[in-house]
């Protein structure tokens, strides 16, 4: 790097000079060199830790991406932040699970402003934790490259049977409708988890990772990769040396964090059928990045955008199908031949994505659909409005049963998860039946669990033609049948969800984008004038998170 540019470095503002001796005093109690803290200093934003498959071998990818921040003449300093399972938080933890993007976020931002570090290479695989990652960049605003951590491998049994983590939470319900043996149960759970990487599904976690990589701030090919491949050590080491090409460019995280970049980054996850959750990170990470996107802007990509891929649970194609297919980039180049991608758009290869995508010109037809002959015409996610939605809620129509894209039905309504789940395991559920899962919130949660068991088990018990499911809080990427969540307002601010009764006549018409209950908006206000919000007493940082963040149609963020 040229002195000029090493002139202009932050960095430098704490250890230039007499004012930098005391600085640089300190590091050197960390083994930097004096030659090293001459260079451009490179913080490595790692959420490696021994409690998430997804994240557990991240420590040894970075030492790969720190030998490429050296080979390229920079000093790399690695700092941790925290990542949750999804999986293994479940319930209870559930709780915790969504505000941990924030934290994510607030604690890279205070590392990297405290050391006013030169620019950031995240490491990150799962769910919360790559948007929150996102969000700190964003609000940054320094050079960032992102190393996905890759997927994990699918379990093949010898029988041809392929099993991956969504399949452990849909034999709950076989099991309990007596589908399979107690026996079967325990090997789909010995086998279905086969080692480290992100879970091999079209979940959040894959969402996001392919979010990154569609908005060029991966490496082409990041998002899909197997964990355990040695490409995605080549991978991070490149990322090394990519990260500070950047930094000489001068291109930060908001140069590809655009109007434009935001649009082919949703067309992306729109058209392979990805998660829900997609519509609460990207409106957050967009507002941080000076932008504006809402529901609406969701809902009008979706419907001009073709479904190109559907992978497990929806279908039986995994993620390691859809990497052999090409993965982002064969989805880039499908959207491109339908003039649905601003091919101009920045990656920080120095390629614009138009030029990444014209490298995969056709796609397998069986994995990913030509966007001449797509799955469907509509992208994966609605937004319906109604009487019982009036600032929208979200549902993944690509993982709905064609039975079930219109449906009526009496309400049976739950103050939480646990209620809909017992009800649900107790078999005191009935075909036709909407099951109402309110007090799940952003605030009234709090925290928007995700009903991702009671959902899971709805389709195992073979009920996901029948009985369709509608709630406040939101569920996992992964959920598949009738799902309807992120309804807003909350039942704890009042809104109609709160005024629902047993009984009730609920209409879900999916192609007409309504959520309704049958009754007058008189009969709904009147039951909201006697209606009090539950009486919670969350402590700690939940508290903060309750009184402080917005509603899920604003992304549930706290800035």
């Amino acid at each position: 790097m040229s002195d000029h540019c090493v002139g202009k470095l932050r960095s430098r503002h704490a250890l230039s000079g007499i004012e930098g001796v005391y600085a640089r005093a300190l590091y050197r109690a960390v083994g930097c060199t004096t030659e090293g803290l001459r260079k451009p200093l490179i913080g490595i934003a790692n959420s490696w830790n021994e409690l998430n498959p997804g994240h557990v071998h991240l420590r040894e990818l970075a030492e790969y991406v720190k030998t490429g921040i050296r080979s390229a003449a920079a000093t790399p300093l690695e700092f941790n932040t925290i990542a949750i399972c999804d999986g293994i938080a479940q319930g209870t933890g559930m709780h915790y699970v969504l505000p941990s993007r924030e934290v994510i976020a607030a604690s890279i931002e205070v590392m990297a402003q405290s050391y006013q570090l030169d620019a950031l290479v995240c490491l990150a695989t799962c769910d919360k934790i790559v948007p929150g990652m996102l969000l700190a960049c964003a609000r940054i605003d320094i050079p960032a490259v992102f190393v996905l951590g890759g997927v994990m491998e699918p379990y093949v049994s010898p029988e041809g049977d392929v099993l991956v983590a969504c399949d452990v939470k849909e034999a709950v319900g076989a099991y309990k409708t007596g589908k399979i043996t107690a026996e079967q149960l325990e090997a789909i759970e010995s086998h279905a988890c086969t080692g480290y990487g992100g879970c091999n599904m079209m979940g959040t976690a894959l969402t996001m990772c392919c979010v990154a990589e569609a908005l060029g701030m991966a490496l082409p090919g990041n998002a899909t990769m197997p964990a355990r491949c040695d490409d995605l050590r080549s991978l991070a080491e490149e990322a090394g040396r990519c990260v500070v090409s950047l930094l000489r460019s001068g291109a930060t995280a908001r140069s590809f964090l655009s109007e434009a970049a935001l649009e082919n980054a949703a067309r992306v996850a729109l058209a392979i059928g990805g998660s829900s959750n997609l519509v609460l990170h990207l409106p957050a990470i967009a507002a941080q990045a000076g932008q504006s996107i809402d529901l609406d802007w969701f809902e009008q990509l979706s419907k001009t955008t073709p479904l190109l891929a559907r992978l497990k649970p929806a279908s039986p194609f995994t993620v390691s199908d859809f990497h052999s297919a090409g993965g982002v980039r064969a989805v880039l180049a499908e959207l491109r031949n339908a003039g649905l991608l601003h091919a101009s758009a920045p990656t920080l290869t120095g390629r614009s994505i138009g030029e990444i995508a014209d490298r995969y010109a056709s796609a397998p037809q069986n994995v990913i659909a030509s966007a001449g002959s797509p799955l469907a015409t509509e992208g994966g996610l609605a937004v319906l409005y109604g009487n019982l939605a009036p600032k929208g809620a979200v549902v993944k129509q690509s993982a709905v049963a064609p039975e079930m894209l219109v449906h009526e039905g009496p309400a049976r309504v739950f103050e939480s998860e646990e209620g809909s789940r017992d009800c649900l395991l107790s078999g005191r559920v009935a075909r036709g039946d909407v099951l109402v899962i309110r007090n799940e919130g952003p605030k009234g949660g709090p925290g928007m669990r995700e009903m991702s068991i009671p959902a899971a088990i709805l389709v195992g018990m073979g009920l996901g033609d029948s009985v369709a499911m509608i709630t406040d809080g939101r569920y996992s990427g992964a959920t598949r049948g009738p799902c309807i969540g992120h309804v807003c307002p909350e039942a704890a601010e009042g809104g109609p969800i709160a005024a629902l009764r047993d009984g009730d006549v609920v209409r879900i018409d999916i192609p007409r984008r309504r959520l309704d209950v049958d009754l007058s908006d008189q009969e709904i206000s009147e039951r909201l004038q006697n209606w009090k919000p539950r009486k919670q007493a969350p402590s700690g940082f939940l508290s903060l998170y309750a009184r402080t963040v917005s509603g899920a149609d604003e992304g549930a963020r706290l800035w």
